[in-house]
Formats: structure tokens, C-alpha cells, sequence
């Protein structure tokens, strides 16, 4: 684990974000662009990253500058946390607690992704999510949510959708006869 390039990112932020909230923008900047061109992982110095963060994997993970991430959540390599083009406005996504983001997702634009939320691979999410469900698809679709609502996706990492395993543990929304 100490070996994991994320991890490097990660600490490599920290030293960034607290560089930049000090007045040492060109050197958190700096720290940016080292992070960026050793891990290819790019996170703006001013994005605000929880505790437990799991970076798995790492490559292209992307975070722009007004995005938060909550404690405990585990990202996957190519997913960009992107913002609505707006500059100078809070324009990044809002991510809770114990979410699990798979690979190559997109959350774009000021949104909210809740707790407990599991977001699948590929998937383009441009509007809030509720807490506690798991979205696929472009643009994403909310397909279920969880049986158990202190589930962290993101601890169990648990991402074989339409598995014995996995299924018992989401209500969809065609068993409760939404047909959403």
C-alpha cells in the first residue's frame, strides 16, 4: 500500500492543498504538475479530499479545483471529477461518504453524489444522485439502492452487478414496481 502510486498522489496533494491555502500558490501549483507528470493522476491543489480515500489504481484519475471528496470513498483509474465550465464559480462535483466511483466514470458539473452511493464503470453522472444508490450508463440511471443504508460501496469494492453476491444486497427499482 505504501508503494501504491495513489497514495503517493494523495500525500502529494495534502502537502499542495496546505501550500495553497497558505498563500504558496506557485508552489502548490508545482507540486500539482509533478503529481500530474509522475503519477498521472491530477488533482487541483484546492480540492478538498476526506480521510480513507483509496486511489485504486490511479491513472487519469482527474479532480478540479472546487471538487470534494468524502471520508472513506474508493476512486478507480480514469475517473474525472470535472467541472460545468464556469469559471470562477463552484463548479465541481460533491462527493459523500463511502462512495465508490469504477472505472472511467465522469460526475460533471456542481452536483451531489450521496453517501453510500456506487457510481459503475463508464458511467456520466450530470445530476445528483441520492444517497444510498447505485447508478450505470450514459447519462447515469439510477437502477437500485442499497437494502442496508450504512453499506460503504467503497469498503467492499464489490462491483459485479447482476451477481448473486452483489444483488442481494440492492433493491432495484423494477422490484418495487417502478419501472424507473
Amino acid at each position: 500500500f505504501l508503494y501504491f502510486k495513489g497514495f503517493h498522489a494523495l500525500q502529494t496533494h495534502r502537502v499542495a492543498n496546505y501550500m495553497h491555502k497558505n498563500g504558496r500558490q506557485v508552489l502548490a501549483h508545482y507540486l500539482q504538475s509533478q503529481m500530474s507528470q509522475t503519477f498521472q493522476i491530477d488533482i487541483h491543489p484546492n480540492a478538498t479530499l476526506g480521510s480513507g480515500i483509496m486511489l485504486d489504481h490511479g491513472t487519469g484519475i482527474v479532480m478540479g479545483e472546487t471538487a470534494t471528496v468524502g471520508h472513506n470513498c474508493s476512486i478507480l483509474h480514469h475517473v474525472t471529477l470535472g467541472g460545468s465550465g464556469k469559471k470562477g464559480l463552484d463548479r465541481h462535483p460533491k462527493i459523500g461518504d463511502g462512495v465508490l466511483l469504477g472505472a472511467g466514470a465522469s460526475v460533471l458539473g456542481n452536483i451531489r453524489i450521496g453517501d453510500g452511493c456506487q457510481v459503475g464503470a463508464g458511467t456520466l453522472v450530470i445530476s445528483d444522485l441520492p444517497a444510498h444508490s447505485v447508478a450505470v450508463g450514459v447519462p447515469a440511471k439510477i437502477i437500485g439502492s442499497f437494502v442496508d443504508v450504512t453499506e460503504q460501496p467503497s469498503l467492499s469494492m464489490n462491483q459485479m452487478t447482476g451477481t448473486k453476491a452483489f444483488d442481494q444486497n440492492i433493491v432495484s427499482f423494477e422490484e418495487q414496481g417502478l419501472g424507473i
